[in-house]
């Protein structure tokens, strides 16, 4: 089945050293991008930004490449043409108290915080300002996290792996990006949304990233690409690469990486 869109992780995938779309991974500058992003406009291919950044970051992005759709805070919202929806269950914007405030308020982070001292901490400057999910920076282990969530009651809530950050930490060699969301949000639900909403059929659709998290998905898609750098540093990543037989680790890293999952997807006029 042909290519009718790609869903793509921003920092450390579609985007290069520092955040650019027009750098590599080693920092050189790069027109890859751009050509695949070209080349998906030729071919009729929408692009959806699936990122854990927080809306007004992921919008400039998007209204940068020319797109309508994006995914923002790690899947807990969707914004096609200009009109939201909000994969968050029960936590939802409008009262008083932001879902993001409210999880404030309910001392949670801090329970995380307590838990996994001198293991985990804000993602600074990037944890302020959101609305449905906070942003941490360190070194614990998921499943863990989310069963001190179940423990005090917070089973609406998922602590999720966003990937390994270049940004140092004390006293930890590889640190990762968490988020905390409401409503067992996830990129791969916002992807599943979007492509309904769409009319795109799993099987005409790819997925670029390069955490669990954008792993994940693999399960909404027709074929999912890791980007060569996600692996490199994440020995959970490897692991978990297993589970998705429709994953594909790409010998490019960040924006190398994207340009190979569009083009050998393209020049073979078929997802599959």
């Amino acid at each position: 089945m042909a290519l009718r869109c790609v869903y793509t992780d921003l920092d450390g995938t579609l985007l290069g050293r520092r955040g650019s779309l027009f750098r590599d991974a080693e920092g050189a500058f790069s027109l890859r991008q751009a050509r695949a992003l070209e080349a998906c406009f030729r071919a009729d291919v929408e692009v959806v930004i699936m990122s854990g950044r927080r809306e007004d970051t992921v919008r400039s992005d998007a209204r940068l490449i020319g797109q309508t759709s994006y995914i923002y805070e790690a899947g807990c919202a969707v914004m096609i043409d200009g009109e939201p929806t909000y994969l968050t269950g029960d936590w939802r914007p409008g009262g008083e108290r932001t879902p993001a405030e409210q999880m404030l308020d309910a001392g949670i982070p801090d329970l995380l915080f307590s838990h996994f001292k001198g293991r985990l901490e804000w993602h600074a400057p990037w944890h302020s300002q959101r609305v449905f999910s906070h942003l941490f920076r360190g070194h614990v282990d998921v499943a863990e996290a989310n069963e001190l969530l179940r423990e005090h009651g917070h089973s609406d809530l998922r602590f999720l792996d966003n990937g390994t950050i270049t940004r140092p930490m004390d006293g930890i060699d590889t640190a990762h990006a968490y988020h905390l969301v409401p409503g067992g949000a996830s990129k791969a639900n916002g992807v599943a949304f979007h492509r309904r909403a769409r009319g795109y059929e799993s099987e005409s659709c790819i997925a670029v990233g390069d955490s669990i998290e954008d792993l994940e998905s693999a399960v909404a898609v027709g074929r999912f690409f890791c980007v060569a750098n996600g692996p490199e540093r994440d020995e959970a990543l490897r692991a978990a690469l297993a589970r998705f037989p429709n994953a594909t680790v790409t010998e490019g890293s960040m924006g190398d990486g994207f340009y190979e999952a569009v083009v050998s997807t393209l020049a073979t006029g078929s997802v599959a």
